[in-house]
């Protein structure tokens, strides 16, 4: 009684999950092709204009990401160490390792997805890059490479998206805290002019979508 009762929901779960990560799929993209062409520039051009005298606070925002990675990583080597004296890994330490799993792959991803799309950045700020304030450059040049044309996706924002996403599940206490860092880091990204809305929203849905499958792994959702 209990197989037969259970299984009909076990079958249609696959399909479900894959339903609903189509749609939301489907609805960033819409909101990533409406900024780039509605928002993208206004948001921008007010940044330039009215909040440049601003800009090292904003910046300061921007930092709160910095100690993510090199944690990561750290966690990452602790985990192989553990693994290879044969021990057991623990709860705690397999948590923090499907964490710092799924932010170093979104990070390894979004320079991939960077070269491939070849997006030119708001303001000059990269040895002389083209810009759109000091040259009018808006668009994307696929695979053109060079860290001039590295907007698109937003790597702050992939970074604190990945690590809040897969915080928010592992140790959901602390939803309130991931949301506020998250928030902070995009007004400094976009107070400072550094991106685009369009590349921070890009970022944000890789960095979620990585983080969130990272915490989910061996674990019964």
């Amino acid at each position: 009684m209990t197989t037969a009762a259970t299984t009909p929901d076990t079958e249609r779960r696959p399909k479900s999950d894959a339903r609903g990560w189509l749609w939301a799929g489907s609805g960033l993209l819409a909101l990533i092709v409406c900024s780039y062409f509605l928002v993208d520039r206004p948001l921008a051009t007010f940044a330039h204009e009215n909040l440049w005298p601003w800009r090292r606070a904003f910046d300061v925002l921007t930092h709160i990401i910095d100690p993510l990675p090199s944690l990561a990583g750290l966690v990452l080597l602790w985990t192989m160490g553990v693994v290879a004296r044969g021990r057991p890994i623990g709860p705690v330490l397999a948590d923090l390792a499907r964490a710092a799993g799924g932010l170093c792959c979104a990070i390894v991803v979004k320079d991939q997805l960077k070269y491939a799309f070849g997006r030119t950045w708001p303001e000059t700020w990269i040895n002389g890059n083209p810009s759109f304030f000091r040259d009018g450059a808006y668009g994307f040049v696929p695979f053109h490479g060079g860290p001039g044309w590295f907007a698109f996706p937003s790597g702050h924002a992939t970074t604190i998206c990945a690590a809040a996403a897969a915080a928010s599940i592992l140790w959901p206490r602390g939803r309130p805290f991931y949301a506020l860092a998250t928030i902070l880091v995009a007004i400094g990204l976009i107070g400072a002019d550094y991106h685009w809305l369009s590349d921070i929203i890009a970022g944000g849905a890789l960095g979620t979508a990585f983080g969130l499958s990272a915490a989910l792994i061996g674990r019964n959702v």
